[in-house]
């Protein structure tokens, strides 16, 4: 159990470090900041990393249907890897759209 937390807070700080790098304040046209990361890019490698979680726990549920695999603490914590990455995103989505909403409230 101790695994998948240290997994989970692993992958949040992950998140956090990249997406804080690449919060920086906006450059003039033309000016590129050496080693920026585009928010773009840091969010479509997250849900790839998540897309990836998810498929690995469906292919370890089919395996030890099939009877390939036949450790099931192994299938279950690759079940909740996935299971806590796919909240997590749900979340980080939460507090975008939080986010948003209270930028479009703000007065000008």
């Amino acid at each position: 159990m101790l695994e998948i937390y240290g997994a989970y807070n692993q992958h949040l700080r992950n998140a956090v470090g990249q997406l804080g790098e690449s919060a920086a304040p906006p450059k003039k046209e033309g000016e590129s900041t050496p080693g920026a990361v585009n928010f773009e890019e840091v969010i479509g490698e997250q849900i790839s990393r998540l897309n990836e979680s998810q498929v690995e726990g469906d292919n370890a549920i089919e395996r030890f249907v099939a009877g390939e695999e036949t450790d099931l603490h192994n299938v279950m914590i690759t079940i909740e890897e996935a299971r806590m990455s796919m909240e997590l995103a749900v979340q980080v989505r939460n507090k975008m759209i939080e986010a948003y909403k209270e930028l479009n409230n703000m007065q000008l």
